[in-house]
């Protein structure tokens, strides 16, 4: 708000040559104060009163700039969410957004949503959005992008923000095999006390019980749910009933999402020691992550707006790719020298090193070709 401020009393100055001295341009030192809520409620009030004496001492039909940014500014600081930093928070970048690392840790700006291979390490699609963004969902189109250039995907590996139901139909479309851990946010089920067979379709309790009957439900909000319905006399002479069931009945009714069944199968898989140490490989994202952020200034946006946070991010996976490009060729080909001696290479030697990055190209839009994703957002 600070900025806002600077940019109203650097418009009216420009539009009528001065500031005129009934408007305070005293802007408070809001950073003293520790509430950031109060500090930003006594920014706002400040806000208010320079543009109300903005309006009784400026002509703003003469001064369609200062004009346009007042009623900019009015849109935003009256919005109820702008106090709550919901929305917009900043006048000078509009499309930015508050993003959460965790439940303690956010930050505001956008992120930066990406695919690349495992073995390569090459960044095959790229995608930046404000820091609201909700992850995976522009996967579909990052997949596609991905399918274009020619690979043919075996594996797709992910973090819990991508175990969702539509991620994981769409990864077994294309005869994918998923590793994304399983999100506690779409599988609530206590397994020390529940297990299911899917052949039968049932659930049994820890005590040995099983359930006898199955119901369809779908709420007022739309969401899906199966009922099922342990055998009641089991349930009645059961010594842990008192703590297990809770309402006024007889038999234990479990209540899962229209997906649990499913996503019960994934949660054993990723028990096993195959999925523990295939998901290892998907590490490499770290790295890729680190290396963009800490030596290619990705951490810092270098331009206001979404799309020149876009150019941004794909400027930098285009520089990290060459940089890998020119490590794979490096370490397989005698015609590039190590990095620890240097030779000027002759005119021959740079058409040759042209042939070689073309040859790579090719090999990579062979469509025969198998590799392995994983997909990151930041």
């Amino acid at each position: 708000m600070k900025q806002l401020a600077k940019k109203i009393f650097k418009e009216v100055s420009d539009e009528t040559g001065e500031v005129p001295e009934a408007i305070n341009q005293e802007i408070p030192e809001y950073q003293e104060i520790e509430n950031h809520k109060e500090a930003k409620t006594t920014m706002k009030e400040y806000l208010e009163e320079t543009i109300t004496k903005i309006e009784e001492n400026i002509d703003l039909d003469v001064c369609p700039k200062t004009k346009s940014i007042i009623e900019n500014s009015k849109e935003i600081i009256n919005d109820p969410k702008f106090i709550e930093q919901k929305g917009v928070r900043s006048i000078v970048d509009q499309e930015a957004r508050v993003g959460h690392k965790s439940k303690t840790e956010s930050f505001f700006g956008y992120k930066t949503e990406y695919i690349m291979t495992t073995d390569e390490r090459i960044i095959t699609a790229v995608r930046v959005n404000n820091g609201a963004y909700v992850d995976g969902t522009q996967f579909q189109e990052l997949l596609d992008l991905t399918q274009k250039s020619g690979l043919s995907i075996e594996e797709v590996f992910g973090d819990k923000a991508y175990f969702r139901k539509p991620i994981l139909d769409e990864i077994k479309q294309f005869g994918a095999k998923p590793y994304i851990p399983v999100s506690a946010m779409s599988y609530r089920i206590d397994e020390e006390r529940f297990s299911y067979n899917k052949d039968s379709d049932e659930w049994f309790c820890a005590q040995g019980n099983k359930t006898e009957k199955k119901r369809y439900y779908k709420d007022k909000r739309g969401k899906e749910y199966y009922k099922y319905s342990f055998e009641k006399e089991q349930c009645r002479n059961c010594p842990f009933r008192e703590s297990c069931i809770k309402e006024k009945r007889v038999g234990k009714l479990l209540v899962v999402s229209i997906n649990t069944p499913e996503f019960y199968e994934y949660s054993q898989e990723q028990k096993t020691e195959v999925f523990k140490e295939k998901y290892k490989e998907r590490a490499c994202q770290e790295w890729k992550n680190g290396e963009m952020k800490n030596f290619h200034g990705l951490d810092r946006a270098r331009g206001y707006g979404q799309l020149s946070m876009s150019k941004q991010a794909k400027l930098t996976a285009i520089a990290v790719n060459l940089k890998r490009i020119a490590n794979i060729l490096s370490s397989k080909n005698p015609l590039i020298t190590s990095k620890y001696t240097y030779k000027r290479p002759s005119i021959s030697k740079h058409s040759q090193f042209i042939q070689i990055i073309d040859r790579t190209i090719k090999v990579s839009e062979n469509p025969r070709k198998k590799s392995r994703l994983f997909q990151w957002s930041r």
